[in-house]
């Protein structure tokens, strides 16, 4: 079975041709204590069967110079493809859209609304001033992943898809539900998303660990999640070297929450997906 990273970081060594500029003023502790560079993450996915990866940006370390996950995919055009930061908050940044998402440059963008170094999530991704880029997203068909988190912002997430239903979102990390309290209810919550047809789902070691630990509860959230999304809707990361475990022990992680379900469902999951979301995947 094809495997498709879709949630991936790469840092470099050299600080000097790549400054570092984290979002939130301070690295991520990962960032500065277990970085993979782009050489040793192509290492990691040969031993784990991975054949491309989308190299997200480590925003926590670069803020939004896309510098090195680009050079990284340049250099490696056959495992790699780049999903970048951007602000919508720049009226630039819409009408730059077009050329930043072209030949040679990235294949999606990423709004970071929250995350380790950004505890309070913002709700900016949906205002009025960033409706122009929404507009050109859709128009150019750009995925555009979405780090934020379930909760406060969740009313304006389901505001921004009502207004713009035909972008194509795809939340990271799955907007951190909590599985832990409770799998039934986390699945619930999740699953009252998919009413936004091209709203889609990363499901990364951020999820999956939590699954693993609730054991056969696990099923009270995937259930209800794949049944009401599809797994044509939902795509697989590793989150490597946010997550702790080496790439193969992330995608046996993945292969063994998901074991439960049918062959063609994990084949979406692992791949097929990816490929829809990126079409670059298929260069």
């Amino acid at each position: 079975m094809e495997i498709i990273d879709t949630h991936c970081h790469v840092v470099s060594a050299d600080v000097d041709r790549y400054p570092r500029a984290p979002i939130g003023g301070r690295q991520s502790g990962w960032a500065t204590t277990r970085p993979v560079t782009a050489e040793g993450m192509a290492e990691q996915m040969d031993r784990a069967g991975v054949s491309r990866s989308v190299l997200v940006q480590a925003t926590t370390a670069y803020g939004y110079d896309n510098s090195y996950v680009l050079d990284s995919a340049a250099q490696r055009p056959e495992r790699f493809i780049v999903v970048g930061t951007v602000d919508p908050l720049r009226p630039e940044t819409a009408d730059e859209l077009a050329v930043t998402c072209g030949k040679g440059g990235l294949s999606g963008v990423r709004l970071f609304t929250s995350g380790s170094t950004v505890p309070t999530q913002g709700e900016w991704f949906a205002a009025p001033e960033t409706y122009r880029f929404w507009e050109q997203a859709t128009a150019l068909g750009v995925t555009v992943c979405l780090q934020m988190r379930l909760g406060a912002a969740t009313a304006q997430l389901n505001e921004l898809l009502l207004r713009f239903p035909a972008v194509r979102v795809l939340l990271d990390h799955m907007a951190y539900p909590d599985i832990d309290a409770s799998p039934a209810d986390a699945g619930k919550q999740v699953a009252l998303l998919a009413t936004h047809p091209n709203l889609y789902l990363k499901l990364t070691h951020r999820n999956l660990e939590p699954l693993q630990r609730a054991g056969a509860e696990a099923a009270a959230f995937l259930d209800p999640v794949v049944s009401a999304f599809g797994a044509n809707r939902i795509a697989w990361g590793s989150n490597l070297p946010a997550a702790e475990q080496s790439l193969p022990e992330l995608v046996a992680l993945a292969r063994g929450v998901l074991s439960g379900l049918p062959e063609r469902e994990q084949q979406e999951i692992f791949a097929a997906t990816a490929r829809r979301l990126y079409p670059d995947l298929a260069d």
